[in-house]
């Protein structure tokens, strides 16, 4: 027996006797797909989860644009959490952070005024200290919002109705990527380039039958925020085709003259979500015990931009150097691209031009029912203004009956 019911004496209740194990399957399972649909995983048609989700939205909501000054993150965060978002405060600084920062994201969805974060590890000040509003692309997101363009649910408490996906007028998934580990599940999703994106989602729009390889000749690669080399392109190629891929990144370097016939290499960018001081910690300690030969000093001359020198030794090979440098630090790495998103509620594995095709299908639900929306406006408005018609044509009697009337 499974499951059964046993009343309880002098009580009228009911007591329900369940297998255990049973009862561990289930809550695991309804545990991990909440975790899946409500925390982890983005949504194919806006690019965002839950959390950002709520972010933006509350910003929108509260005039906090820019057109307005910047207001305390500390503010944004409590109203985040008093009217969407039942967690804690750090969950929502730290996803703010990260639509903040300009080497997480390709195009940052939160302006951000103060200390928040760097590319060297650095954590953010507290959300006491630091400011942010929306970024001009999250407006982009929102527009049109107000226009009976997207279905709403309701809040935690049932006080206030949040958005289920934002209208957002470019393909965010793409463009910004997104990382999310859920329960038995994953999603890793490189960011691109805008112009790139765009061109592929217009060529898609104009030609529905064509193939991928189309798209991929139109947006043949990611495009990342913190720059470098994109070495080798087939395994890109064939993450674009199946939603299963790698791309390895190098760091961007360059050669410099100095003395009597020396060189130094200037590393200028590195690759996308390598901690800096760690890259460079691990490079200082290769020189210092000799794992690498040739090299002669090495600094951090790093300000805004980025720039590590190495000092060459007489004679040595920067070819050589490189290639050791490359091998063992993280002046290489690889991006496993993982390209699941929510379609419909249920995480599904997409291709480049699977998510195209949804990001469309939802532009074409935007535009169409915000042009519902307008006609219904401007008939109400026709309405009141044929009522005028009829009584200016008719204005004595009009007239007659207005002094004639008893209230």
């Amino acid at each position: 027996m499974e499951e059964d019911y046993v009343m309880i004496p002098g009580s009228g209740t009911k007591k329900i006797i369940r297998d255990v194990k049973k009862e561990i399957e289930t809550a695991f399972l309804d545990y991990s797909m909440s975790v899946i649909v409500s925390r982890a995983l983005p949504d194919v048609r806006d690019g965002l989860k839950p959390v950002h989700r709520r972010i933006l939205y509350t910003m929108h909501e509260r005039g906090n644009d820019p057109s307005h000054a910047y207001r305390k993150s500390a503010d944004t965060v409590g109203a985040v959490l008093g009217s969407y978002h039942p967690h804690g405060d750090a969950s929502v600084y730290d996803a703010m952070v990260r639509l903040a920062q300009d080497f997480s994201l390709r195009y940052p969805l939160v302006d951000g005024q103060g200390n928040f974060g760097s590319v060297d590890g650095d954590p953010p000040a507290a959300y006491r200290y630091t400011e942010a509003r929306m970024s001009r692309m999250a407006v982009e997101m929102l527009t049109d919002i107000e226009k009976d363009t997207i279905d709403w649910d309701p809040n935690f408490d049932e006080t206030k109705k949040e958005p289920h996906v934002l209208p957002s007028r470019f393909p965010n998934l793409l463009v910004n990527g997104s990382q999310g580990i859920a329960v038995g599940m994953a999603t890793n999703i490189p960011p691109h380039n805008l112009g790139e994106t765009i061109d592929a989602c217009l060529h898609q729009l104009r030609n529905p039958e064509c193939s991928i390889e189309d798209l991929i000749r139109l947006m043949p690669a990611p495009d990342f925020p913190t720059g470098g080399i994109i070495f080798g392109i087939s395994d890109v190629h064939q993450g674009y085709r199946t939603g299963r891929g790698r791309v390895v990144m190098r760091a961007r370097t360059h050669l410099e003259e100095f003395g009597r016939d020396r060189v130094r290499i200037i590393v200028d960018e590195i690759p996308y979500m390598v901690n800096k001081r760690v890259m460079y910690e691990k490079m200082h300690e290769l020189m210092r015990e000799k794992k690498i030969e040739g090299i002669a000093e090495m600094r951090d001359e790093s300000s805004k931009e980025i720039r590590i020198c190495i000092d060459l030794k007489q004679g040595a090979m920067p070819e050589v150097v490189l290639n050791n440098l490359f091998k063992m630090t993280q002046m290489q790495e690889s991006f496993g691209m993982n390209m699941v998103a929510l379609v419909d509620g249920q995480p599904t594995l997409l291709n480049l031009q699977q998510m195209i095709v949804h990001f469309l299908s939802h532009r074409r639900e935007v535009v169409t029912r915000r042009t519902v929306f307008r006609l219904g406006k401007y008939r109400a408005q026709g309405h009141l203004l044929e009522g005028q018609t009829v009584a200016l044509s008719n204005l004595d009697e009009f007239i007659r009956i207005i002094r004639n009337a008893k209230t």
